[in-house]
């Protein structure tokens, strides 16, 4: 055999344990996550609606990767060192190339966790200086959340954010010949919260500021009246296909439906009552019941919470 002929048969052979250990990793773990292909190269990796478990890594939110000629970006890191490991893994099977970017789109526990097990292996790690400055006041109380989850699967995971900060409300990166946009319109489910667009895809990695087939959770954190105003920004970039942070792939009617409208009553529904400062009680019992978003997974659990959370921060505000 000739030099050249052994080099090529030992590069296939290396291809092919790396797609065989990214087609059994997650099966190894009992955990998958849903794949849709969005377009060339561009791909959506779906978690399950439900809670973090110990099962699912925390992976319980959706992730992107898009092929470039010179590595795969990643979206969203994921919740630990292992379940940046799994998704590394599915990088490596859907592109056959190293992750060589990651961008945070959000400071949640499964938005940026991983961010440590990347750089460590060379990644470019992205996130806008908003973004950062939230994932580092919230670190320590989600890694303490995450422990008793997670149990040892957390362990070596450590809250490290990005080494390129983002400045402004719009940055256009070129990541191995892919036109790729970040935009911060304002803060959303976490302060800092982004979204990843591709103009010439017309795909939009929504991160939390879309959830699709379940109810959004307003957190502390949460200002419902500026994440309704930066839900209204992203739809007007008009996606053909929108990946949420949770549930299914989504066009604009849907992302609609399950989150501007539901975010819309929120708004319009506490704000008054807020001014009028009739008390967080009042303002449950007034709008605890709505029906019309009852369709949505895990309402009975987050609604009349929702309708507090909103209530509180409106009427801090007054």
């Amino acid at each position: 055999m000739s030099p050249h002929v052994h080099t090529l048969a030992r590069h296939f052979l290396s291809l092919a344990i790396v797609f065989s250990f990214a087609s059994t990793a997650f099966a190894d773990q009992g955990f998958t996550l849903a794949h849709h292909e969005l377009s060339g190269g561009v791909h959506a990796l779906l978690g399950p609606s439900g809670a973090r478990s110990y099962q699912n890594h925390g992976l319980n939110a959706n992730f992107g990767i898009i092929d470039t000629a010179e590595g795969a970006v990643l979206i969203d890191s994921g919740a630990s060192q292992q379940g940046a490991r799994l998704l590394e893994a599915e990088a490596s099977r859907l592109t056959a190339k190293p992750v060589r970017w990651v961008i945070n789109t959000g400071a949640q526990d499964h938005r940026w966790l991983g961010n440590d097990y990347f750089r460590n292996r060379g990644a470019e790690v992205i996130a806008h200086t908003l973004t950062a400055a939230t994932q580092q006041r919230n670190a320590h109380a989600q890694l303490d959340s995450l422990r008793p989850v997670l149990k040892e699967r957390l362990d070596d995971t450590e809250p490290v954010t990005a080494n390129r900060l983002l400045e402004g409300a719009h940055t256009t990166l070129n990541l191995g010949g892919r036109q790729i946009e970040v935009h911060y319109f304002a803060d959303a489910h976490f302060p800092g919260d982004v979204v990843v667009w591709l103009p010439e895809e017309r795909i939009l990695f929504a991160g939390d500021h879309v959830y699709v087939d379940r109810l959004l959770g307003i957190l502390p954190q949460s200002n419902a009246e500026t994440w309704l105003s930066a839900f209204e920004a992203l739809m007007a970039l008009g996606p053909d296909r929108i990946v949420p942070g949770h549930g299914s792939v989504s066009d604009l009617a849907r992302a609609q439906a399950d989150t501007g409208d539901y975010l819309a009553f929120i708004v319009n529904g506490v704000k008054p009552l807020a001014e009028d400062m009739v008390g967080v009680d009042a303002a449950v019992a007034q709008l605890g019941d709505a029906p019309q978003f009852a369709r949505l997974a895990n309402y009975e659990e987050l609604h009349r919470g929702n309708v507090s959370q909103a209530y509180l921060r409106l009427e801090a505000a007054q």
